[in-house]
């Protein structure tokens, strides 16, 4: 399976990705007046976590057990580029059976209350 790449891709184009010459603002008076536009700030939202949300942050990150690997998923982006990334399909239908396993027996158990 090869991963598509370029630039002109639907989702690059969706994600704000690089985009075609024709596709560019044009230099000039319209090329300032979208730089003056960019220039100035944009309303957001704010977000406000949990005070749980916020404790479990804190306690992952003092305890050192990152679920992100930076290093494995350079590994993985390098074996897709590469065409050589395997995907052990038994390995993943065994994980989702069991994460299913147990949601069922969670959710179960707790109407039985």
């Amino acid at each position: 399976m090869k991963v598509e790449s370029s630039p002109d891709s639907y989702i690059g184009s969706v994600a704000g990705g690089p985009q075609k010459a024709a596709e560019r603002p044009a230099a000039g008076a319209e090329a300032a007046a979208a730089t003056g536009a960019a220039a100035q700030p944009q309303a957001g939202v704010t977000v406000t976590l949990s005070s749980s949300t916020v404790s479990a942050m804190q306690g992952s990150a003092a305890g050192g057990n990152d679920v992100f690997n930076a290093e494995k998923v350079e590994a993985m982006k390098q074996a897709i580029a590469n065409g050589t990334f395997q995907v052990n399909a038994e390995a993943i239908a065994d994980k989702m059976l069991s994460n299913a396993a147990e949601m069922l027996s969670s959710s179960a158990g707790g109407s039985r209350a």
